[in-house]
């Protein structure tokens, strides 16, 4: 070959990888991991079957965006072939295949070629940033893109198209953050959701802020999807891979099973979410080294599976390079809060109880000797530093409030009786106490006010002042001694601790048993599953919990079943003069009513 040629190759080829470049899901989680990474140089390589012409491909699973920040935003789509207009094509010599596709299938040597644009208008005439990537079967054919060059606080319209055609996604809306520095000029309103059990309802708690335009970003507390092998009593309902989920395969079949419900769809095309994974994205009760059913090599192998699924499925930012599991990560939305993201579960989480009942367990004998150990942590000593670091820094800086999305119930819960003062879920901070103790160590030694802790998993909704019981006095009637709050919801549609079968009055009965047994928790339910919205003000949040009277049935329907007050700098729930008004719907409020 000439040198004239070999240059011409040689720039050819950077073209092509450049290509893939831009699609950011090549390089999610990690490019340092070799097992969650995708080697560009062996994707270019082997893209010997050229691209696909749009007749040939979809857009099959929607749009979404996310991670905003104040001058750009990740968007994401899926452009997958069809059926038809895949070849049997086998590998180049040399090149490893990365696709852990349909079983048996061959890796096609196709890539698609996808084009974005996002503006400030809706028929996309004020283009402000635009690209081009392709995408293949190396990363199930997704694509993100990190749009770039837009202004803070700021709606904007976006769409993806097949290159050089008019074949499009469905449209899309998002918003950035605002700047750091900047004074925010009116209340930022925030949808917080967990637990989202396909089979066992529908989606309607997605859809309903939709319907009624009433947040700017989503909160995703983590079990956006459940790995278990669907045994649904609603038609239509099992997801796929119709089994448990272990594999590449399997983890991408149950995402893109997930990404068919159009509740879900539409809240991905209307507002920029901010998630963060709990254990059923690798498998129920997760652990750094386990879970009930997978441990040693299965288990590593199952959760790189579900890590790289992961990323490349969610409209999420690399965080970085150096560290392939790293999820925990902040956003400064303007003066006004930090919101700040914990992996309370996969990161680095000592032993926690496995199966059965939570904090009894397989194993509960064994993990009761070790919850008042001082080197237990919930979430690696790495990513508690960084955190402790996080709340320094926001209330030096003077944000208002330091919003804390965490995976698992924060406070103490007891059930009292006669197991008296022993929490009752192991699974929980309670399992982790030394840890917690850290938390509240460091917003007593930094005199940190306005925290707000978020919290799923439990399909169960509870509110309560951050009480430091045993280590700071605290009086329940005022909230006089607490540190801040704790706002934690239901499920979507993941059935209650209960199950589903109970009815409302025996719940609220139950509700009230651990009101009075909990002096910290104002208000507990456990009947209903939903979500809360939060309207984040300089002078006060309040919060409002949703409840969807059916999930077995897609609809509207919903009741605002409590609302609650923080006002700044008194770091408790506010009395009016009792917590919540003295009304909530269900459940049960301390020195309040229901009904």
């Amino acid at each position: 070959m000439s040198h004239r040629l070999a240059l011409v190759a040689l720039v050819a080829a950077s073209v092509v990888e450049a290509a893939f470049e831009r699609n950011l899901a090549y390089s999610s989680p990690s490019r340092r991991h070799p097992t969650l990474a995708v080697p560009l140089a062996h994707v270019s390589k082997r893209q010997t079957g050229g691209v696909f012409t749009a007749a040939e491909v979809n857009f099959t699973h929607g749009v979404a965006s996310g991670d905003p920040y104040a001058d750009s935003v990740i968007l994401w789509t899926r452009l997958a072939p069809t059926t038809e207009s895949v070849a049997s094509e086998l590998v180049p010599e040399g090149v490893v295949p990365i696709y852990d596709g349909a079983e048996g299938a061959q890796v096609t040597n196709k890539a698609a070629c996808v084009e974005f644009r996002i503006a400030t208008d809706l028929p996309l005439t004020n283009v402000v940033d635009h690209g081009r990537a392709y995408t293949t079967s190396d990363v199930d054919y997704t694509v993100k893109f990190e749009a770039q060059n837009l202004q803070p606080f700021t709606t904007y319209y976006y769409q993806f198209n097949v290159c050089g055609s008019d074949k499009a996604s469905p449209l899309g809306r998002t918003k950035t953050i605002p700047a750091k520095d900047q004074k925010v000029a009116r209340n930022i309103n925030l949808a917080v959701y967990s637990c989202a059990n396909y089979p066992e309802g529908y989606f309607n708690a997605y859809a309903n802020p939709v319907h009624k335009d009433s947040v700017d970003y989503v909160v995703h507390l983590g079990d956006y999807i459940y790995e278990y092998k669907g045994d649904s009593a609603i038609a239509n309902r099992n997801p796929q891979p119709d089994r448990e989920t272990y594999s590449l395969f399997d983890y991408r079949a149950r995402m893109g099973s997930y990404r068919t419900d159009p509740d879900l769809l539409a809240s991905h095309a209307k507002f920029a979410w901010i998630p963060v994974w709990d254990d059923h994205e690798v498998a129920d009760n997760a652990w750094k080294n386990g879970t009930h059913n997978s441990v040693g090599d299965v288990f590593r192998k199952r959760k790189q599976a579900a890590v790289r699924a992961y990323f490349e499925w969610m409209p999420i930012r690399q965080v970085a390079m150096d560290d392939s599991l790293r999820i925990w990560r902040s956003f400064s939305l303007g003066t006004l809060f930090d919101l700040v993201m914990l992996d309370t579960r996969q990161y680095d989480r000592d032993l926690t109880v496995l199966g059965g009942i939570a904090g009894i367990g397989e194993n509960g004998p064994e993990v009761e000797k070790l919850v008042d150990l001082q080197n237990r942590t919930i979430m690696g000593f790495a990513q508690e530093a960084w955190f402790y670091d996080q709340l320094r820094q926001s209330s030096a800086r003077g944000a208002a409030w330091r919003i804390i999305g965490n995976q698992v119930v924060f406070s103490r819960m007891v059930l009292g009786g006669i197991l008296g003062d022993r929490p009752f879920n192991r699974d929980q901070w309670d399992g982790y106490l030394a840890n917690r103790d850290r938390v509240y160590q460091t917003l007593a030694d930094g005199k940190i006010n306005n925290t707000v802790m978020l919290s799923g998993d439990s399909h169960a909704a509870w509110v309560s002042d951050l009480a430091w019981l045993g280590k700071r006095d605290y009086n329940a009637d005022t909230g006089a001694g607490a540190f801040g709050v704790e706002l934690a919801g239901t499920g979507v549609s993941s059935s209650s601790p209960l199950g589903s079968k109970m009815p409302k009055f025996a719940a609220n009965l139950l509700s009230k048993w651990l009101v009075s047994q909990n002096p910290e928790l104002q208000w507990q339910d456990l009947y209903y599953r939903g979500y809360f919205e939060m309207s984040i003000g300089y002078e006060a949040i309040e919060a409002k919990f949703f409840g969807i009277p059916d999930v077995t049935v897609r609809s509207d329907d919903e009741v605002l079943l409590a609302r609650f007050l923080v006002r700044n700098g008194e770091n408790r729930l506010a009395r009016n003069p009792t917590v919540g008004g003295g009304q909530a719907k269900s459940g049960a409020l301390k020195n309040g009513k229901v009904g």
